[in-house]
């Protein structure tokens, strides 16, 4: 960008600078986000800017974004500043685009993230959570949260987020909880709610079960063992087994040695070869003597009989013959070793089993596993009827008091220094399998391992009651939810596209809803269970009452009222369980949409969260509304990656990378902030550190200049002074058409949620565009033609319309400097930019064959300038107002171009467009030297030096300086302006 340091001066007799009509504007170059931001909320809130925004909306067609809500503890990271910022562009863009668009952000205040920081804070002070009352308990919850809201209240709108902050919607709010009440009982109402055992993810360490939107992968190194299990002579049907199967062991591998002692069967494949094969020789040599030994025959899958040969440091062996597996029953390795495990185990034909791993068998306690107990409870014939699924394990991940040998000891540490590492049990286990003579070998495996989001450390899966929602159960209407949700997910529209795939997939193999926590802090299963008959109490009246009271005293009312209050005189309490387990949280914020959309709102419009949402909160408000309404509450989603460092790992605080959005915010300004984000492509995993946020910077300076520029050369602009586009020269119009062409790239980009495209059509139209074409050229204009004269006038109208509407299009992602433009253009008691709407573009601005000889002349311009620039380089000028260059084409477009736009001479044109005194275009190959660039086919540059004298005031080098007497040292254009400059200020300087 040239600014007025570029301008002429002169040595003559009369200094002619202060005739020069230069920019003028008090906008700083130097922006001071930091300490400007801070003002321009405090402003904004001064004048109740988004109740405003609401109110000049009033009567448009609504747009609603609902607002996924962050958990209520800790300060935000750039995470959750990141998709608040990318709502707000959302918001924003849709207001300005003529839409109603409220934004009501909210926070998720249930739960375990909470529940848990709570119980570190009593921990801190000597006490445990089961002696703390849980009215108690659940007030410091409630607290913690609210405190919380407040802080990363101040944080969001730190970054230039505007909304509802002042009446945000909560989970913990009363009528919230209500709501979530109601909505749990309509799927009661449905008969979809009902209470289940079978494994579940299992949080030792927090003593609850856990869905898998609450689990994280990590890598864990685990023990893992080679078990034998002796194959019985008798085969399930009463036959006998084989010769060479006798005194034979079924192997198995596991990376859980802690289950087995709820061993209950194995399993197979039938499409898996098996071999029994009998050891000759160990490796007798190794450190300690291996387990095998001469003699042995197990039972391997023929495809991994290598590594558990390897495994167990067997040397040689020889295959006795096939192993048919169908029927066979095994012993316990435990059987010897205590009469608990005196029992059958069976062999069970699994889908589930391969010979990619392992042993080719499924060692099976279908109380730890989901493949186990499917494949447990489709062979109810091998059932205990008392105890169908053995228990096994307590919820504080120990084994339980009746289980021999192993009873207390933990699977997974829970308490002190050591929580969540490898508790004793998994070397008890293996001790006793030495001891019983059926441990075969053990190794160390690196594997993903499930583990809580929030406690970090490993979770195991454990036999429970739970309650479920039913997917697959008729909801009376013919359709499941599992159906409805599907079809839902194919009327949506999904941003990427490829989201689609990911949540129809997550649905179509989920299993049934767990929606039970054993916590205190939540909502909780407003319902009354048969002591008798197990029936869940459906009564309307019933819970009409509950829900009454949820509205009135919040979800405690449902620990502090009375169980007879709620069920009236048709019941009686001593007859029903009154259950206290709490909703799960996704349950919670997938009801949001039930209580948080006013009126006219729902559905919403659009979600907009991150990836991991689609088995979160995507998933969860898909399924609730499905389940109450049939349909989704959103009509698009649109989801973004998360943030890394600049070397694309994540960001943690061992690694020292962890940037906090409000940190950047004060060291950089929060606009800064945005621009990375809307600079981003946010469909991937986003990279950030202090190398890109300086990249960011040098954006905004360039941006800045621009709008400085912009603003200094409208000076005193008056409406006056505007000049029809008929009346316009031709780079006017031709600018006029780029705005056009802009105004569609900028409002198809908002509409399609693609603000990176948004950002760099606009940033690079600045670039490309103004500071080194249009405003470059006409610098000349704007300095030294008379303020009356139609190019300058069009020039001006040109830049008039530019600078608002880059300001307008901008502001929904810079909104603090878009302000700050907008009040040094109309002063300080302006209605502020962010009351706008982008401006209508008048469809005569459109001309294509307009464009396209101008891009013909863009491309001829970018030859003499690169080879202006040769000649700067090499000192032959030092300014291109020195250079009158030949400029030889072969394209005759190039000709036609320059000859249909020019208004006279087409080389006055060609030399005004270039920036040079003279020019001259010729029709041919020109000299074998000239100059010639790729950028510009068809082009050859030959530099001749300007003839003439040059103009004291503009520089430009002519054959008319002189030409008015008044004024010998000027062009004849200069010494007109300067005589219209003399006559304003009656006489000559």
């Amino acid at each position: 960008m040239t600014d007025a340091s570029d301008a002429p001066e002169t040595s003559s007799a009369r200094d002619y600078k202060d005739t020069l009509f230069l920019p003028q504007t008090d906008f700083p170059m130097r922006a001071g986000l930091p300490q400007g931001e801070p003002k321009w909320l405090e402003r904004w809130e001064g004048a109740n800017l988004y109740q405003q925004m609401r109110d000049t909306a009033k009567g448009r067609e609504r747009f609603v974004l609902h607002d996924g809500p962050p958990y209520a503890n800790g300060h935000i990271h750039l995470g959750t500043g990141m998709n608040k910022i990318l709502k707000d562009f959302v918001v924003r863009t849709r207001r300005m685009a003529g839409f109603d668009a409220p934004y009501r952000p909210g926070w998720d205040c249930h739960g375990l993230p909470i529940e848990w920081k709570v119980e570190q804070n009593y921990r801190a002070k000597g006490k445990k959570k089961d002696d703390v009352p849980v009215a108690e308990f659940r007030k410091a919850c409630r607290d913690y949260a609210a405190e919380w809201i407040d802080v990363q209240r101040t944080e969001f709108k730190r970054l230039g987020v505007a909304g509802e902050w002042d009446d945000p919607y909560t989970t913990m709010a009363f009528d919230a909880e209500a709501a979530i009440v109601s909505e749990f009982l309509k799927f009661v109402e449905r008969d979809l709610v009902y209470r289940g055992s079978s494994p579940v993810m299992w949080s030792p360490v927090e003593q609850t079960a856990l869905a898998e939107a609450e689990v994280e992968y990590h890598d864990k190194v685990s023990t893992t063992i080679w078990v034998k299990f002796p194959v019985r002579g008798v085969k399930a049907d009463g036959s006998g087994i084989s010769h060479s199967m006798a005194g034979a062991s079924v192997v198995i591998w596991t990376t859980t040695p802690w289950t087995i002692p709820a061993n209950k069967a194995i399993c197979y494949s039938g499409k898996i070869a098996y071999g029994i094969y009998e050891v000759e020789g160990a490796d007798t040599g190794a450190d300690f003597l291996p387990w095998a030994r001469p003699g042995d025959k197990l039972i391997v899958a023929d495809a991994l009989w290598d590594d558990v040969a390897k495994a167990g440091f067997i040397v040689k062996a020889k295959r006795l013959g096939d192993a048919d597996m169908a029927g066979v029953i095994c012993s316990h390795p435990f059987a010897k070793t205590h009469k608990y495990w005196d029992y059958r185990v069976p062999l069970l034909e699994g889908d589930h089993v391969t010979d990619e791993q392992g042993t080719g068998f499924v060692h099976t306690a279908p109380g730890h596993g989901a493949e186990d107990y499917a494949a447990w409870m489709a062979n109810k014939v091998w059932h205990d009827p008392k105890d169908p699924i053995p228990h096994t394990v307590g919820p504080d991940g120990a084994y339980l008091p009746h289980i021999p040998l192993f009873a207390g000891l933990e699977i997974v540490r829970t308490d002190g220094k050591k929580a969540g590492q490898d508790g004793p049990a998994n070397k008890a286990v293996v001790d006793t399998l030495i001891e019983a003579g059926n441990l075969l070998a053990r190794g160390r495996l690196e594997h993903s391992y499930p583990h809580s989001w929030r406690s970090k450390a490993p979770v195991i899966f454990r036999n429970t009651n739970q309650w479920f929602i039913a997917i697959d159960k008729d909801m009376g209407d013919g359709h499941t939810l599992r159906q409805r949700a599907l079809e839902a997910i194919d009327a949506t529209e999904w941003t990427p596209k490829t989201a689609r795939n990911r949540i129809h997939a997550m649905v179509s193999d989920r299993p049934d809803w767990l929606i039970s926590r054993q916590r205190a802090w939540g909502v909780p299963l407003t319902i009354f269970v048969h002591k008798v008959t197990g029936e869940i109490l459906n009564d309307a009246e019933v819970n009409a009452r509950i829900v009454k009271a949820v509205e009135a005293s919040g979800a405690d009312a449902w620990f502090e009222t009375d169980a007879q209050d709620f069920l009236g005189e048709k019941y009686a309490a001593a007859e029903y369980e009154q259950v206290t387990d709490i909703l799960d949280v996704w349950f919670d914020s997938g009801s949001t949409h039930a209580f948080a959309l006013r009126e006219g709102e729902w559905p919403a419009d659009v979600y907009l969260e991150g990836s991991d949402q689609h088995r979160g909160w995507f998933q969860s408000s898909l399924l609730e509304s499905c389940g109450t309404r049939g349909r989704a509450p959103y009509k698009a989603v649109v989801t973004h990656g998360f943030i890394v460092d600049e070397k694309g790992m994540k960001m943690s605080k061992s690694l020292g990378n962890v940037l906090a959005p409000n940190a950047v915010a004060e060291k950089y300004g929060a606009d800064i902030l945005r621009l990375w984000a809307a600079s981003a492509d946010y469909s991937g995993d986003l990279r950030i550190g202090e190398a890109i946020l300086q990249s960011a910077v040098d954006a905004y300076r360039k941006l800045r200049n621009t709008l400085k520029y912009l603003l200094g050369a409208l000076d005193g602009f008056a409406e006056a002074e505007r000049v029809d586009p008929a009346d316009m020269p031709a780079l006017e119009r031709f600018m006029l058409h780029r705005m056009a062409e802009l105004d569609e790239t900028v409002r198809a980009a908002y509409a399609s949620y693609d603000f990176k495209r948004a950002w760099s059509a606009l940033f690079n139209f600045c670039v490309n565009d103004l500071s080194a074409f249009y405003l470059d050229i006409r610098k000349d204009s704007l300095y030294c033609d008379r303020p009356d004269s139609v190019r300058r006038r069009a020039a001006r109208t040109v830049m008039a319309e530019l600078l608002d509407r880059i300001a307008l299009w901008m502001a929904p992602l810079l909104p603090f400097t878009m302000e700050e433009v907008w009040v040094a253009r109309y002063g300080d008691e302006a209605a502020s930019v962010h009351l706008q709407t982008f401006r209508d573009t008048p469809e005569s601005w459109l001309d294509g064959e307009r464009a396209e000889r101008w891009r013909t002349i863009r491309r001829l311009r970018r030859g003499v300038t690169a080879a202006l620039e040769v000649m700067r380089r090499e000192k032959v000028i030092g300014s291109s107002l020195e250079a009158a260059p030949d400029v030889f084409v072969t394209d005759p477009a190039y000709r036609s171009a320059l000859e249909t736009e020019a208004p006279g001479s087409v080389d006055e044109f060609l030399a005004e467009l270039c920036i040079t005194s003279q020019a001259a275009l010729k029709d041919g190959e020109g000299p074998q030297d000239a100059f010639r660039s790729e950028d510009a086919p068809g082009v050859a540059v030959v530099f001749r030096p300007a003839e003439g004298r040059k103009c004291a005031r503009s520089w430009r080098i002519t054959t008319d300086v002189g030409s008015d007497p008044r004024y010998p040292d000027l062009s004849a254009r200069d010494a007109d302006a300067v005589a219209w400059y003399d006559a304003q200020r009656g006489g000559a300087a």
